[in-house]
């Protein structure tokens, strides 16, 4: 690939030099004030995801320079590249080709063939475990940590109005036994059925909860083990030698973080059943047809990555806030997390150039209402500038709804306030209030302690605080499918502007390197070689252990 790195192109001067003319100074009140119809202009509607990009620190021309510096970095050569199946993934020599997991067949296409083979295996034993009075399972657990653990985790409770009832779902990743010890606590052998998604067979934490559960199983009279482990590896040799028959692959060209659509979506299919999941899969591919169709001005995956690029490298802000404004989207922020901050955690281009500027932004958030009363003082009055994602959906889906009226109101009336609070955050993020206004305010008595002047200042806000707001009709397979798809390709967006390679991780290999180096030191003791650190606390570890 030989398009240009970002700052090494004219938009990105023309772009520096229109931000210190406007950018920087540029006042939100003042924009919309000036211009009726700037959320018409600023907004747009993509698959099963409606946005409003009005709310950000950004003009027409800001807008114009963006799209120019897409154009000369030439994301949509790389996207292409993407969707063809080239071997992007520089450092490992290998495809990137999550977006093959969730399209149609294509008739005598050998990738296509495969990927739907398992597909329909996999989609077939859901429903076999679904069918509880053939099964006899209650209680289905997922072993997996990252990729294989995150999306599932965060899928689950986002479609709960749409899985199965009887049917508990459970999630162990960390190494820490006091995860698996609360989930085996509340299990029979009988009704269970273990789920361990490694595609090497090898992950450590895995494969130690692993262990774990099949100790449990045998230690509480379960007597089949085949019948209650299944795997989703590449490794059926492994898989077998721990005694599991059943198992469903996937390939090398199938990142960690962008797996959920294949055989690691096993859970998710157990959840939700076959015919919702293939949903899932729908709305993440019309969102790929709107990302490898749509001009750059309309490209909303393309859009945020833009957005994403002028936020961190221009005005130099180094997080971003993700309020999901449903309940059911608890996990999405830490699914982000990863999603973004593994793929474009690098401080090296693809060429190996250490980058002048920075990349992923810090992603971090709570569900709303919950993050107001726990960080938004701090996205309100803090001295730093912190972004923020709000993500409202409009029509709730309780399950509960229906059979009892009365009941149903209130959780109408309860979504309704859940988007008043939603609405009221991203108002008062841009409007603000100024210590004029709050000097007109009455002031709380317990205040008087302090001239009103003083007290002004501290109820003032400083507004011009930006934020994009997305909206989903119901939260539904499809829509879920089309939004984590939209995410996925705006880091690839930025990633792309970057010129970084957005699909490996080295940097989670050298903790893992050390963490077998001291395993063994915690049994014997031996510290030679450590440095005076790490000796002093393995030491104090052994002698309290």
């Amino acid at each position: 690939m030989n398009s240009l790195r970002c700052d090494r192109t004219a938009a990105w001067a023309a772009l520096q030099a229109h931000f210190e003319s406007a950018g920087r100074s540029l006042d939100l009140r003042q924009a919309f004030a000036a211009d009726p119809l700037r959320f018409d202009a600023m907004s747009l509607q993509a698959p099963e995801v409606f946005a409003d990009l009005s709310k950000n620190l950004v003009d027409s021309n800001t807008l114009r320079g963006l799209a120019d510096l897409a154009r000369e970095c030439d994301v949509a050569g790389r996207r292409d590249a993407m969707l063809r199946g080239d071997a992007i993934n520089l450092t490992e020599g290998r495809a990137v080709l999550h977006t093959a997991l969730r399209a149609p067949p294509v008739v005598g296409d050998a990738v296509s063939a495969e990927v739907h083979a398992v597909l329909d295996a996999m989609l077939a034993f859901a429903e076999r475990v679904r069918d509880r009075a053939a099964s006899g399972i209650r209680h289905v657990v997922n072993i997996g940590i990252g990729g294989s653990d995150l999306g599932a985790q965060m899928a689950v409770p986002a479609l709960d109005a749409f899985a199965q009832s009887g049917l508990a779902m459970h999630f162990v990743a960390n190494v820490d036994g006091h995860d698996i010890a609360p989930v085996l606590r509340q299990l029979r052998p009988a009704e269970t059925l273990f789920i361990v998604a490694s595609k090497t067979f090898t992950t450590q934490e895995t494969m130690a909860n692993a262990q774990a559960a099949k100790a449990w199983f045998l230690a509480n009279g379960g007597t089949d083990v085949q019948r209650h482990f299944v795997a989703t590896t590449t490794n059926v040799e492994a898989a077998a030698a721990f005694g599991i028959a059943i198992t469903f692959g996937f390939w090398d060209w199938v990142g960690g973080r962008y797996s959920m659509w294949s055989a690691v979506g096993l859970p998710i299919a157990i959840a939700i059943g076959a015919e919702n999941f293939r949903e899932l899969l729908a709305g993440a591919h019309a969102m790929d047809r709107h990302f490898a169709q749509e001009p750059v001005e309309r490209n909303l995956p393309m859009l945020l990555g833009l957005l994403d690029v002028w936020y961190r490298n221009f005005h130099g802000y180094a997080s971003r806030n993700v309020a999901p404004y449903h309940q059911g989207l608890k996990r999405l922020p830490a699914y982000l997390q990863q999603l973004e901050m593994e793929s474009n955690g690098k401080c090296v281009d693809v060429d190996g150039e250490a980058l002048p500027f920075g990349t992923s932004p810090v992603v971090w958030g709570e569900p709303g209402t919950n993050g107001q009363h726990a960080y938004f003082q701090m996205l309100h009055q803090g001295s730093d500038v912190v972004p923020v994602e709000f993500i409202l959906v409009a029509r709730p889906v309780h399950r509960l709804e229906g059979r009892d009226a009365a009941l149903g109101a209130l959780l109408k009336r309860q979504h309704q306030m859940l988007l008043a609070n939603g609405l009221a955050q991203a108002q008062a993020l841009m409007q603000g209030k100024s210590a004029a206004q709050a000097l007109a305010e009455k002031a709380p008595t317990a205040s008087q302690q302090i001239d009103a002047q003083t007290l002004a200042q501290h109820r003032s806000f400083p507004g011009n605080r930006p934020s994009t707001t997305l909206v989903l009709d119901r939260l539904t397979p499809r829509s879920l499918g089309a939004l984590i798809a939209m995410y996925e390709h705006r880091v690839f967006t930025s990633g792309a502007l970057w010129g970084i390679n957005s699909f490996d991780q080295w940097g989670v290999e050298l903790g893992k390197a050390l963490c077998n180096d001291l395993l063994p030191r915690l049994e014997s003791g031996d510290t030679a070689g450590l440095d005076a650190s790490t000796a002093g606390l393995l030491a104090r570890l052994r002698s309290a252990s």
